[in-house]
């Protein structure tokens, strides 16, 4: 059975549309702001799976998982582009690491327990508190002067982890954030949260396969588990080819201008998951 059998050609053609021109938007973010693009693939996912009356219940799950294993390309495309500009602490990102996997593999198992609305009010809450934080936080606003030791380490990266996998994002989000309440500069923790992604995606994905795999009758066809594959292979391409152009954008911002834009962006996809939820 192919999974446009049912769909009208016209719908179709606006769904191509609609998804080249998210896969291009999601690209630049990856680059902009250090984050896989899952702020974006998620709810636009989430709402073609809707229109479309596909996976009636695990919308959100549907969107979370294939978000995750979109991300994977675009992410390490992200983090080349901004190691080969000298912007990542590798030092960072290996002692995420441990918590990152354990972290990925708690949140997927968690999401096919919780209904597709509250996962939309968990993303719309942590992208408002992100936004509050980046418009009208003061450089001063700080925990420490540095990122603590290996537990500290430990404990941030299973925090990132569970959110993430929860929320089908990079991981970009939480990391910048971490990064710049201990004092790190701004660009650098974008830099350096770009490789979030592909710690994040790799685990998270193969965990929402196996979590999905018991509703495997109830999803659409073309897919493994929580992961449709027809939404991998239409944005993942382009999302990855324009990726760079995000890069060269943000090395040309300033700090507070990167913080501005960032905040805006998160807020608007806040206030669209709270409608969701409460709609």
């Amino acid at each position: 059975m192919s999974i446009f059998a049912s769909i009208p050609v016209d719908e179709l053609a606006s769904l191509g549309v609609g998804l080249v021109f998210a896969g291009v938007i999601t690209g630049v973010l990856a680059g902009l702001f250090g984050v896989g693009g899952g702020a974006v693939i998620v709810p636009v996912l989430a709402s073609l799976f809707e229109h479309l009356d596909m996976a009636e219940g695990f919308e959100m799950q549907l969107a979370v998982g294939t978000s995750l294993a979109i991300i994977m390309p675009t992410s390490v495309r992200s983090l080349q582009a901004h190691r080969a500009r000298g912007g990542v602490d590798m030092a960072v990102l290996k002692a995420w690491a441990p918590g990152i996997f354990v972290g990925c593999v708690v949140g997927a198992a968690a999401a096919s327990y919780v209904r597709s609305d509250w996962l939309k009010l968990i993303f719309a809450v942590f992208m408002l508190l992100m936004a509050g934080r980046l418009l009208f936080a003061k450089a001063s606003w700080t925990i420490a002067d540095d990122l603590p030791g290996r537990a500290g380490m430990l404990g941030y990266g299973l925090f990132i982890g569970i959110i993430s996998s929860l929320m089908g994002i990079g991981g970009g989000t939480y990391g910048s954030l971490i990064m710049t309440l201990h004092n790190r500069p701004m660009l650098q923790a974008i830099s350096t949260s770009a490789g979030l992604g592909a710690l994040i995606s790799i685990p998270g994905t193969l965990s929402f396969i196996v979590a999905g795999w018991p509703h495997q009758a109830e999803l659409p066809p073309l897919s493994l588990g929580f992961v449709s594959l027809i939404g991998i292979l239409l944005m993942a391409p382009i999302a990855t080819l324009v990726a760079p152009l995000g890069v060269r954008l943000a090395h040309g911002l300033s700090k507070r201008a990167l913080e501005t834009s960032f905040g805006l962006f998160l807020a608007l996809v806040s206030a669209r998951f709270f409608y969701d939820f409460l709609t």
